[in-house]
């Protein structure tokens, strides 16, 4: 079982969340000066400056599942060297297929990473830390329920992860609106002392307030982590951080 660092070892559980990194051999790679890992490396190396004890990577990591072997090996590299688990949750642009970069990359082998739909069905225990993280994966390119059947918490903290759209009752009802939606019920539903999301390009707090929902946004556009404190004493903190390395 994963688990983090042992000088991380304190009564607070620290999360750093992002999503959308889009990692690819064209249009990311082209702001990144040719590097399609280039945001990858600055999320792990963000992470570990904030000592995170695990990093939410939600939905998204990847372009698409047709990247070279060359390019996922590199980003490969870069998982196997961050010394804190990472758990990742396939999206709409990167599904758990029978051959999708998780496979075709072997990061499924790689002793810190969790792959939701690949390496676990829906749930990576952290038993150190008292934690579970739950989110069901994209395991096609058609439409689904991020957020449908919420799993009973068995441990003292609980996160969940979601790639898709939050609609606001006001308008979901719309017949036009996209894809893998959900809405304040089904996050409420959850019970879980934080969401967290992908598939947005900014960064925002969504939902009632009943759970803390937040987009981390695309560190291309955010600049920013979501880093999440679990306090000792119960509470659960979140600020957005400035990317290392960020041009």
């Amino acid at each position: 079982m994963p688990i983090g660092p042992a000088a991380n070892r304190a009564p607070d559980v620290v999360l750093a969340h992002s999503s959308d990194l889009h990692v690819d051999e064209d249009r990311t790679a082209s702001l990144r000066d040719g590097d399609g890992t280039a945001t990858l490396r600055a999320v792990l190396a963000t992470a570990r400056a904030l000592r995170a004890d695990v990093v939410l990577l939600a939905g998204d990591t990847f372009e698409n599942n047709q990247l070279s072997s060359a390019i996922l090996a590199r980003a490969r590299g870069l998982l196997a060297e961050a010394d804190f688990p990472v758990v990742i949750l396939p999206g709409n642009h990167d599904p758990a297929l029978e051959n999708s970069v998780f496979i075709r990359g072997s990061f499924a082998e790689l002793p810190n990473v969790s792959i939701l739909g690949v390496t676990h069905d829906e749930a990576v225990p952290f038993p150190v830390f008292d934690l579970e993280i739950w989110g069901h994966a994209h395991r096609d390119y058609y439409s689904m329920a991020p957020l449908r059947g919420p799993r009973p918490r068995s441990t003292r903290w609980q996160a969940a992860m979601a790639h898709g759209h939050y609609e606001p009752p006001a308008t979901r009802a719309n017949p036009l609106r996209p894809s893998w939606v959900f809405s304040d019920e089904e996050i409420a539903a959850t019970g879980a002392d934080y969401l967290a999301l992908g598939h947005w390009d900014r960064a925002v707090r969504v939902g009632n307030g009943v759970v803390p929902a937040y987009y981390s946004g695309s560190p291309h556009l955010a600049r920013t982590v979501n880093l999440v404190r679990l306090t000792a004493a119960g509470e659960v903190v979140v600020t957005r951080e400035r990317l290392l390395n960020d041009a």
